[in-house]
């Protein structure tokens, strides 16, 4: 994982003073360390029986089609507000500046479909969360999460289901 944490790049008071942003564009931008990164990324799902990869938006859906490709899944993405035409499924969650909603189309997810979640950050949860939440409205089974990168000092683990798996590749 060495050589893919020299991949991200640490932009100190962005997107405001006191944050410290994890870039992930120059890992996006190797041909190779971005091909590593998916198969960590599918490492532990492979024979889980995943069906399909939820990409939340927006990095997740880079990181998260690529994945479903490589386990030979569907790409289902969880959108903001107004990008899906309905009729859509709908959660709101809040973020440690504000609120915001996710949405997937209610017919893009079987009841009963093995669904991965995937993003490229856990900050502190409240994504997460709410993808797991909308998952579960529209009866699609959920079997897990991973992400890139998790701001363990953010906690956000906390708010995940403790009986269901959570990968993170770089832990910070």
């Amino acid at each position: 994982m060495q050589e893919l944490a020299e991949l991200i790049r640490s932009v100190p008071d962005f997107p405001r003073a006191g944050v410290m942003f994890r870039d992930v564009s120059p890992l996006l931008a190797s041909a190779g360390g971005f091909a590593r990164c998916i198969d960590a990324l599918a490492e532990p799902w492979q024979g889980q029986g995943v069906q399909a990869v939820g990409g939340i938006e927006a990095r997740g859906f880079i990181f998260g089609a690529a994945l479903a490709l490589r386990l030979q899944a569907g790409f289902v993405p969880l959108r903001k507000p107004g990008k899906l035409p309905p009729p859509v499924a709908s959660v709101g969650y809040q973020l440690e500046y504000g609120s915001d909603r996710l949405e997937v189309q209610r017919d893009a997810l079987k009841p009963g479909e093995r669904v991965l979640l995937l993003d490229d950050v856990l900050a502190t949860g409240g994504t997460l969360a709410a993808a797991a939440a909308l998952v579960g409205q529209v009866g699609a089974e959920l079997v897990g999460a991973g992400v890139v990168i998790e701001l363990a000092v953010l906690g956000g683990r906390s708010r995940w289901p403790v009986e269901l798996p959570l990968h993170s590749l770089l832990r910070y």
